[in-house]
């Protein structure tokens, strides 16, 4: 994507993440949420580090790159879970494998060991930017849960885990 800017998010571009994050749902190859959260959840829920946008050349928001801890359990620190949304219009333009570069270098710097993903079998575009930016698909989770809403409701899902160590 020419002129893509990658920057820290802010509050102010909730409007922008969550209209993404609706349009990923939307496909029903996102995500198993029926629904954005509000900012205030989102906000508690991700950890700060590497929470990013990418503003094509007019200034819009086109994707979100955010992270989750994996767990609690002081052993897991430094794993995380992300999660890259890019608008329908940007896609197939180079925003994702930008927000991801971003992402994984700010994690790398911080110490974080491993980066994952569940990704459904069906949405072979996030599959293929995983793959590009160094990812290994470790696991199919057959079945893992129960589709509420969309073209898969009442459907039982799979997904593909992949992860990325720490170039050590």
């Amino acid at each position: 994507m020419s002129g893509v800017l990658i920057r820290t998010m802010t509050a102010a571009d909730w409007p922008a993440v969550e209209s993404i994050y609706r349009q990923g749902i939307a496909t029903g190859n996102a995500t198993f949420e029926p629904n954005p959260p509000t900012w205030s959840a989102f906000d508690s829920g991700k950890i700060t580090l590497g929470r990013l946008v990418a503003e094509d050349a007019a200034g819009s928001v086109v994707g979100w790159v955010a992270a989750s801890p994996a767990s609690s359990r002081e052993v897991y620190r430094g794993v995380v879970e992300h999660s890259v949304y890019i608008a329908d219009q940007a896609r197939g333009h180079g925003a994702g494998a930008a927000l991801l570069d971003a992402f994984l270098r700010a994690a790398d710097s911080a110490g974080i060991w491993t980066v994952q993903a569940s990704i459904f079998p069906e949405n072979p575009a996030s599959l293929a930017l995983h793959d590009r930016a160094g990812f290994r698909r470790v696991g199919h989770r057959e079945r893992i849960a129960l589709m509420t809403y969309g073209p898969w409701a009442g459907q039982w899902r799979g997904t593909i885990l992949v992860e990325r160590r720490h170039p050590r």
